[in-house]
Order: structure tokens, then sequence, then C-alpha cells
């Protein structure tokens, strides 16, 4: 053989070699081939980073039925277009929004990344939350009636001996603690309107009220059984909670700034 015959069959033999590799490339990158056109495997992984993001486990069979799923949808979608869906009005519109959508989420994720609540701004925030909260805690009951002579002679008749919490089932117009008794559970003073906490706070544990309290909703008998120091949550507790309520509130500032910049005509 000579040297001219054997380079020409080297020459062929790697590019044989070379048109089989890229064959392999293109199919690790497809997923499969539906009627002549690639499924590229971006689709399913990004299907599956969908499913990741629900908290399931990629396992080999969820892996399955992703690419069950990518089949499928691109089966449909070469239906629809041959139909001429895809050319609709009402398509077009639906697609729009979409992208839209998608868009958006990617904009907001983007400045979330960017601007990350740090530890910092956790205790900072928990220590606002401490300070305002701190103090005492008062076990209180109410009962809340329209007129204050209703309430001067629910106050005579508890006096009496008549129990506090019949009576708040029976007449308090507040839903929420009258079918309790009256009890409004542990809470601080500042939970409060003005004039409720003003009176609650200059009772004594097992103390009532002597006369009405008159508020913007009506007149209150308010009465406290217990007395305690605050009991807040340690930071660790509440850490994930506060941290979501930051960045709400960052994003809200965010897109309030986009607002007020805007020229809209």
């Amino acid at each position: 053989m000579n040297k001219l015959l054997r380079a020409s069959l080297t020459s062929i033999a790697m590019a044989s070699l070379m048109l089989a590799a890229s064959a392999q490339t293109a199919d690790a990158q497809n997923v499969a081939i539906v009627n002549g056109k690639a499924v590229p495997k971006a689709r399913m992984d990004a299907l599956a980073q969908q499913v990741a993001r629900s908290g399931r486990p990629i396992t080999p069979e969820i892996t399955n039925q992703i690419r069950d799923e990518v089949v499928a949808r691109e089966i449909f979608m070469q239906e629809a277009q041959k139909r001429g869906l895809d050319a609709t009005d009402d398509f077009k519109a639906q697609l729009e929004l979409t992208r839209q959508t998608l868009l958006i989420r990617e904009l907001f994720a983007d400045f979330q990344a960017k601007n990350p609540v740090s530890d910092a701004d956790v205790k900072a925030e928990y220590d606002k939350f401490a300070a305002a909260n701190s103090g005492k805690e008062y076990k209180a009951r109410h009962i809340l009636v329209e007129k204050e002579d209703d309430a001067k002679r629910l106050i005579a008749e508890i006096k009496k001996g008549a129990k506090f919490d019949e009576l708040a089932k029976k007449n308090s117009k507040d839903p929420g603690s009258g079918a309790k008794g009256g009890d409004l559970d542990w809470a601080n003073a500042s939970s409060y309107v003005p004039e409720f906490s003003q009176a609650m706070v200059k009772l004594q544990k097992g103390q009532m009220t002597d006369t009405p309290v008159k508020s913007q909703f009506g007149y209150h008998i308010i009465r406290v059984d217990d007395i305690r120091d605050a009991q807040l949550p340690p930071l660790d507790q509440v850490k994930p909670q506060i941290a979501q309520q930051l960045q709400q509130q960052r994003l809200a500032q965010f897109q309030q700034e986009l607002r007020s910049k805007a020229k809209v005509e």
C-alpha cells in the first residue's frame, strides 16, 4: 500500500470517528427525536429544577416520568402547531402575558439575590420587636356592650355574684372573645386601644374595672385574670419568619421605587 493511499484511509477513519463522536454528543444533548425533531435535554433539566424546588427528590423513577412528560409535551405541541393554534391572537396574547410573568419573576429574583437579608438585619429587627413587646403581659377578659347603662348593670350583677364568663357569652358584642367567656388570652398592653390598655394596666391580678371603659367600639368591662413578664420567642425560632418579612418589605420598596420613577402617561 503506497503512502498516499494509507494517508487517505487514515483521513477517512479519523473523519468517521469525529462524526461518531459528534453524533454521540448530539444524542447526549437531546432527550429524544419526535417526528424528526430533536427534543433538547435542557427542557428536561428545566422541568427537573421545578420538581426539585417543590421539595421532591429526583429519583430515577421521577427522572423517567420527567422524560415522558417532556416527550409528551413535544408531541402535543407539534400537533397544536400543525393546526395553526400558535398563530391565533388569543395564543399570542397569552404567550405575551406568560413572557411578562417569567421576566418579572426573574427581575424580583435577581433583586433578592443581590440584596440578601443578613443575620445582622434579622437581629436588628428582632431587637426592635423585643423592645416594643417587652414588659408585662396581661391575661384579660372583657365584656363589650353598646350602652353605658348596660355596662353598669352587668358590673352590678357581677359584684352580686354573677359569673363574668357567662355574662360575656350572653351579652358581649365582641364575637371573638364573647364566645370564649370574654377571654382575650395573653397580650401586651400595646395590643389594645389606648382607653382599654390604660384602664387594664391599673388593675391587679383578679381585679375588675368598677366603671365602664369607653372606647371607639363601645363600653368595656375589663377583668385581669393574670399578669406575667412578656414571653418572647427566641431569635432562632422566629429567624426564618423575620428574614422572609424583611425580604418582602425590601421587594415591596423596590417595586414602589420603580413605580415612582416610571413616566406613565
